[in-house]
């Protein structure tokens, strides 16, 4: 990889992206990640008979509010103003999963693919806590970024997903 890496100055030291000089434009990113349980947990999350109640609809609220507060989570990430915040689940009796998809937008002068992994992440984790009296065993993995766009390198989605 050649890119130079933006977060930190010419003699190496770490630093604060300058981006006053970028052009505002509109910018959304997406991503995702998943978490499994035992099937035994996911029937309780799937019914509603978790014990500290509405499972997914608290952990969409956390990931909201998560994708707000990035700023203030990851040291040299501009706090920005958000434009939306979207959190999504999708779950899967099969493979007694949990897929949740996060969208982050703005328009401004740089990109959201931070807030909408935290996003995804803190959601993610949110199921973990509110399940983890039954299940201390469940896996989150596959967070990752699926697409951003916006800004001065335009579009990038990911390959394969």
């Amino acid at each position: 990889m050649t890119q130079n890496l933006t977060h930190f100055d010419a003699s190496g030291q770490a630093h604060m992206v300058d981006v006053s000089s970028k052009e505002q434009t509109h910018r959304r990113a997406v991503a995702q990640g998943r978490i499994t349980m035992q099937p035994a947990t996911f029937t309780k999350l799937s019914q509603g008979d978790a014990k500290k109640g509405d499972v997914l609809g608290v952990a969409r609220l956390a990931g909201i509010l998560a994708a707000k507060q990035t700023g203030a989570l990851i040291p040299l990430c501009h706090p920005i103003p958000l434009t939306r915040v979207t959190v999504d689940f999708v779950t899967d009796v099969a493979t007694s999963s949990v897929t949740c998809t996060a969208s982050s937008e703005t328009v401004g002068r740089t990109g959201v693919e931070m807030e909408a992994l935290t996003a995804a992440s803190i959601a993610l984790l949110t199921i973990y806590d509110m399940l983890k009296a039954i299940d201390r065993g469940m896996v989150i993995d596959g967070i990752k970024l699926l697409e951003k766009h916006g800004g001065k390198s335009g579009s990038w989605v990911v390959e394969s997903n």
